[in-house]
């Protein structure tokens, strides 16, 4: 056992897969010897040599069209956006090529490869380099969406990624990467598509996802002083979705409260709570509530980022109030 920053199981987890297999290869802007601008992937050049850890120029088109062709030729690459607000430059080539050719050619070609990259804000990057953009990528048919919350899930997570015949984007919480958590030796290789319950409760279901995940838990810790019993899941995946997990849990408290970075408009957790009222409404004790960034622009400022994206102090407050309404 050993504890990791998130930012240290980023590259151990990379390294797994490379050791593993010789077809990984991993290419973005100073991911080499620089070991990536947030430090994620320190030593893999080192180990790995400059022809499966490549430098590229500036140019996310060129960075996710490079992965194509060497998903299309056989390899397994991870190809990482510095910025995932920064998809907007290279959105074309990944939702109506990397997406879509695996269907178009009837599985003739496969594209298993990595798109990963840092997400969300909490770090005073401004507007267009601190979106959340989960609810971007969950919306395109034929991209798997993945958003680990601690060290040990990054490792799992980027297995599970990597292995997958099919494109996977696997967005890094910012806010999460000096964070540390203790992660078992050896090989982990998760799942995707499975949720994980991090707390038990009896009051409520809580879902929360990347940085939302320590925020939820933070706030079930103090809502249980006040006699409130939430159960915390992580959702970990949007695509595939736990259904089956988040409707049992919801199904046996009876009340779903989701906590979203993303703006609050077509969120993540729209879609969970359309698949509730379907599937178990009769289950339900009172209406999904989602507690979530408002639809605006991030602010730069500490105090007004601070107050946009769901506090502990926020979802604790929202959770009580609607409980003893």
């Amino acid at each position: 056992m050993a504890q990791l920053t998130f930012r240290e199981a980023i590259a151990r987890g990379i390294a797994q897969e490379m050791r593993r297999d010789p077809s990984v290869v991993m290419l973005g802007e100073d991911v080499g010897a620089a070991g990536g601008v947030f430090k994620g992937t320190v030593g893999l050049l080192e180990e790995f040599g400059p022809r499966r850890v490549r430098d590229t120029p500036i140019s996310e088109q060129a960075i996710v069209g490079a992965a194509m062709g060497a998903a299309m030729t056989g390899l397994r690459p991870i190809a990482e956006i510095m910025f995932a607000d920064f998809f907007a430059v290279c959105w074309d080539i990944v939702v109506n090529q990397i997406a879509k050719s695996r269907y178009m050619t009837d599985g003739q070609v496969s594209f298993p490869l990595v798109i990963r990259s840092g997400n969300g804000g909490g770090l005073r990057f401004g507007a267009q380099h601190s979106q959340s953009v989960e609810n971007w990528a969950m919306m395109i048919p034929g991209l798997k969406v993945v958003v680990p919350a601690n060290a040990r899930d990054v490792i799992g997570l980027m297995a599970a990624a990597v292995r997958d015949p099919d494109p996977v984007v696997f967005l890094e919480a910012k806010a999460l990467y000096p964070t540390k958590a203790d992660v078992p030796d050896g090989d982990i290789v998760d799942e995707l598509g499975s949720a994980r319950v991090l707390r038990e409760g009896d009051d409520a279901t809580v879902l929360a996802l990347g940085s939302m995940v320590p925020r939820a838990l933070a706030a079930a810790e103090r809502l249980a002083g006040e006699g409130i019993h939430v159960s915390v899941l992580d959702v970990r995946s949007l695509i595939p979705l736990d259904t089956a997990t988040i409707l049992r849990e919801v199904a046996r408290t009876g009340r779903l409260f989701t906590v979203e970075e993303n703006p609050r408009v077509l969120g993540w957790g729209a879609e969970v709570a359309a698949v509730v009222t379907e599937e178990i409404f009769y289950d339900l004790d009172g209406p999904v509530v989602r507690i979530t960034t408002p639809h605006v622009p991030l602010p730069a400022a500490d105090a007004l980022e601070d107050l946009a994206i769901p506090s502990v102090e926020r979802i604790a407050t929202t959770i009580a109030k609607a409980l003893n309404d």
